[in-house]
């Protein structure tokens, strides 16, 4: 996975993934996957599925050429409430974008470690073959 900043201020993770090398074949298989492991974590709570690509449609919206599909896999990591700004980051969401010829998976980079671990995860277990980890021998 990637960090990087989008528009000079948030911080976004992406996983680019060429679909030989994804155990998912459509959007909605990735959304599936992404709910299993989400119902699989008592503390997360799945909310949605909003297909963004047949919102922006629907409105007239610009949308990427190269985007044939994009959803959003939305849900909570309800470990605490210690102030009501809190709500301002929740809930979380996951973005899957099929590109034609790979996916993108994106997601903003939560203020708790935790939820970052749980997302990059659960995006990397996408991977037909794990990547390896740095450093191994």
């Amino acid at each position: 996975m990637k960090k990087s900043m989008l528009n000079d201020r948030y911080p976004v993770m992406v996983l680019e993934l060429k679909k030989p090398d994804c155990i998912c074949r459509t959007v909605e298989e990735v959304g599936d996957y992404f709910r299993a492991r989400i119902a699989e974590n008592p503390k997360v709570q799945f909310i949605g599925v909003f297909d963004h690509f047949a919102h922006t449609r629907k409105i007239g919206g610009e949308i990427d050429p190269g985007i044939c599909a994009a959803v959003d896999i939305v849900f909570c990591f309800g470990f605490a409430l210690p102030n009501p700004q809190i709500l301002a980051l929740r809930p979380r969401s996951i973005g899957v974008a099929d590109m034609g010829d790979r996916f993108v998976v994106s997601f903003m980079e939560a203020p708790m470690q935790p939820a970052n671990v749980a997302m990059e995860s659960w995006s990397l277990g996408l991977r037909k073959i794990p990547a390896p980890i740095v450093g191994r021998q």
